[in-house]
């Protein structure tokens, strides 16, 4: 009868999970997202050399090894995020801020994992959002023929199986199939009234990748722990729709297109002390090789008819790998409860020479506290976090892409950026 009754609960859960995807309409600021648990956010995402929950999938998909029988784990991460825009000294408006009007991101996470008892082998599957953005900001910035909005949307499902060779080391991986979603919009001329004029490119498409990891712990104090997620190259297919008016297009045009991108490879390893049962400290190092967005081309057929529309358009990236260092605690008690604290700080990897608004990437730090409690069937965890970046003074910029013919803006200017988030994660073991 227990047995039932828990089957009817998880079913409910799943329902929920699953709802909570349906909603989801939006994507936080920046590409890269790495709040995948509350329990793991709490502690500033330093989780790779701990891993002991169904997340592991995604952090470190070795960890599921420690887990037995059936663990399910999913939640929903909401973000208020402010990133602000004041034009270089000797621009109309210098020293107005102007703020994204998009400003909340709802991002699900879910994961599964099954271990039989006693058996070496576990089986996971992960359904999560690593990358994401939305950026709308006002056309009056000075920079509207260089960006107006973007949004990207990208969903990975990653089964993973994981050995444990011995009580202390376990090593697995999987297969990360992604879906993207991708928009960019901009304006061609300087302002957009009276003369209507935009070029937006829309697109999606799937691409294949893989995962692994490695958890091992030769002392019952210390544990290490090391992730790689592979790049993999999403080709966009879709549409672009441009008006110019006067001159090239009275009415809206509109092109088949397409457009891959390299999305970076991840690597993550790090250290876990734990100096009694009670204390779990954790450092660890996040590489992403954002260099791999460098030149992108937006291909278009039939090609444009009119000038100035060019039928290939290239987006210059040229981005930068970048580091996150992550730092956390966690108290547990014995009646089940425990306590985390974390800080995160982010290095950008958007260089001043083609930066662009729709990252409007900045050095960043995040701090982060939370709660949770784990029971024999039923666990859950709240955290909240707080990021925010010094100023960053953008000079000497040219525009990433130029559909048509240059419009004389750059995004020069002050770029500043601050959230608040609410994540919370539930599970179930049975």
């Amino acid at each position: 009868m227990n047995r039932i009754l828990n089957q009817r609960h998880l079913g409910n859960l799943l329902i929920a999970m699953l709802f909570s995807m349906s909603v989801w309409h939006s994507l936080a600021n920046g590409f890269g997202l790495p709040d995948q648990d509350a329990f793991a956010t709490a502690r500033g995402e330093a989780f790779v050399a701990t891993a002991d929950n169904a997340s592991a999938v995604y952090y470190n998909p070795a960890g599921i090894a420690q887990l037995t029988n059936n663990n399910v784990r999913g939640g929903l991460n909401s973000v208020y995020y402010e990133p602000t825009y004041q034009p270089p000294a000797g621009q109309p408006n210098n020293g107005h801020t102007y703020y994204s009007s998009a400003n909340f991101a709802y991002l699900p996470h879910l994961f599964y994992t099954y271990t039989a008892s006693g058996a070496p082998l576990s089986f996971g599957l992960g359904v999560y959002a690593p990358y994401g953005g939305n950026m709308s900001w006002p056309e009056n910035t000075g920079f509207r023929s260089v960006a107006i909005s973007g949004n990207l949307k990208y969903i990975t499902i990653n089964p993973v199986v994981v050995v444990k060779l011995s009580p202390t080391l376990s090593i697995g991986g999987g297969t990360m199939f992604n879906y993207g979603d991708i928009s960019m919009y901009q304006g061609l001329r300087r302002i957009g009234v009276p003369l209507t004029n935009f070029f937006n490119f829309t697109g999606n498409g799937w691409s294949v990748g893989y995962n692994v990891g490695i958890l091992w712990q030769p002392y019952e104090k210390i544990s290490f722990g090391a992730t790689f997620r592979s790049s993999s190259s999403l080709n966009f297919q879709g549409n672009t729709d441009f008006q110019l008016y006067p001159g090239a297009y009275n009415t809206p045009a509109q092109r088949d297109a397409s457009a891959s991108f390299n999305f970076p490879l991840t690597t993550v390893f790090g250290i876990s002390y734990r100096p009694t049962p009670k204390w779990n400290l954790e450092a660890d190092a996040n590489y992403t090789g954002w260099q791999s967005f460098n030149t992108v081309t937006i291909e278009q057929s039939p090609p444009p008819v009119k000038r100035p529309f060019h039928q290939d358009i290239t987006v210059n990236l040229d981005w930068q790998a970048s580091w996150m260092y992550e730092f956390g605690a966690t108290r547990y008690f014995d009646n089940g409860w425990h306590v985390s604290g974390g800080y995160v700080f982010n290095a950008n990897s958007v260089p001043d020479t083609y930066y662009t608004p729709l990252a409007a990437d900045l050095n960043r730090n995040f701090f982060s506290l939370g709660t949770g409690f784990s029971g024999k069937r039923f666990n859950f965890d709240i955290a909240y976090q707080l990021g925010f970046a010094f100023k960053r003074q953008v000079s000497g910029s040219t525009p990433s892409t130029t559909p048509g013919q240059f419009a004389g803006q750059t995004a020069d200017g002050t770029y500043g950026f601050s959230s608040s988030a609410i994540i919370a994660t539930v599970g179930m073991n049975f």
